[in-house]
């Protein structure tokens, strides 16, 4: 089976919690998975060894993490040549912020999804914890802030691994060619 890169961008830990759950459920399936944080100041990860490559993001202030949006440009012609994925975490659960930031990345995964994520107050500082609380105010969800609330339909997150998994499971590769059904 191929060898599967799992990228994730992470804040406060959440996205890492959904790449972690995606992670376990395609090594439940015989997958090799390395998880691997993206970190700004950091280069990608060598693309080349990866026939499966699946990216999360989380969404602050509307956006995904321009840094990861540069990376993901400057390779999108080592991504196109292996299946892809991507995942963004974001406490409305809206699909436009993924489908912006794919479209910025000239990237077109064959899988895509949006999770809801969570409101971690106790990892805010107190300007955050003000400004989230009202954001979440506005937008109908928990705003007592002695506590965290996880939004993740989990469930979800085990289909999209176990959908992203029956892609690549049927896959041959050869190291010169893109993947291919067998059959």
């Amino acid at each position: 089976m191929p060898r599967v890169l799992l990228l994730y961008a992470t804040i406060e830990g959440h996205t890492a919690r959904v790449a972690a759950r995606i992670a376990e459920t395609l090594r439940e399936r015989g997958h090799t998975v390395d998880l691997h944080r993206f970190l700004p100041d950091r280069p990608l990860p060598d693309l080349a060894p990866y026939r499966a490559v699946l990216v999360g993001a989380s969404v602050h202030y509307g956006r995904h993490p321009r840094r990861l949006l540069l990376a993901l440009r400057e390779h999108r012609d080592a991504l196109a040549g292996s299946q892809g994925a991507f995942f963004s975490v974001c406490l409305s659960g809206k699909a436009h912020y993924r489908e912006q930031f794919l479209r910025q990345c000239g990237w077109r995964p064959q899988h895509s999804a949006t999770f809801t994520g969570a409101l971690q107050y106790s990892k805010y500082r107190l300007f955050k914890r003000l400004l989230v609380t009202a954001f979440a105010w506005m937008g109908g969800h928990d705003t007592d802030s002695t506590r965290d609330y996880d939004y993740t339909d989990w469930q979800a997150v085990h289909g999209f691994a176990g959908a992203f998994a029956e892609t690549i499971e049927g896959l041959t590769f050869d190291v010169r060619q893109k993947p291919s059904r067998e059959g």
